[in-house]
């Protein structure tokens, strides 16, 4: 299997409900290290993955409309606990819509499987892997 991982991160705010979370119930902030991987089980005709600069263009815009703020305020998630978990099935999902529209520079039937990983530290990460078909991650 062939893969190909593009990196970017997002700056957080959110809290959790339930007490699972303890001190986490409060508000508190994040920084994430985001690394999607791409993989296939064999190159295209111009000996790739995907395009890198594609890859990294559309994480970038995935990521761009939750970096910075309070994930408590964005309407998509009311009611879910934005955990890293959740996170790594959600952005999943939305890098598996543009593998299927054909927007990574190659065809999305030949990319077999996205693997999105958060990192939260050095020490802990968490990540979610599968299919780009049309049920994904999503965290739902």
């Amino acid at each position: 299997m062939f893969a190909v991982e593009v990196r970017d991160h997002i700056m957080i705010a959110h809290s959790f409900a339930g007490s699972l979370f303890g001190p986490a119930q409060a508000l508190h902030g994040a920084t994430f290290v985001v690394d999607a991987a791409f993989l296939a089980r064999s190159l295209d005709a111009n000996g790739v993955v995907i395009d890198i600069g594609r890859a990294h263009e559309a994480l970038k815009a995935i990521l761009a409309p939750l970096n910075y703020r309070n994930l408590d305020e964005v309407e998509a998630f009311a009611g879910i606990n934005t955990t890293t978990e959740f996170l790594t099935g959600y952005i999943h999902e939305k890098l598996s819509e543009v593998a299927r529209a054909d927007g990574l520079g190659r065809p999305g039937a030949e990319i077999d499987r996205i693997r999105v990983t958060l990192s939260e530290s050095h020490v802990a990460r968490a990540w979610y892997e599968g299919p780009i078909g049309a049920e994904s991650g999503g965290g739902k």
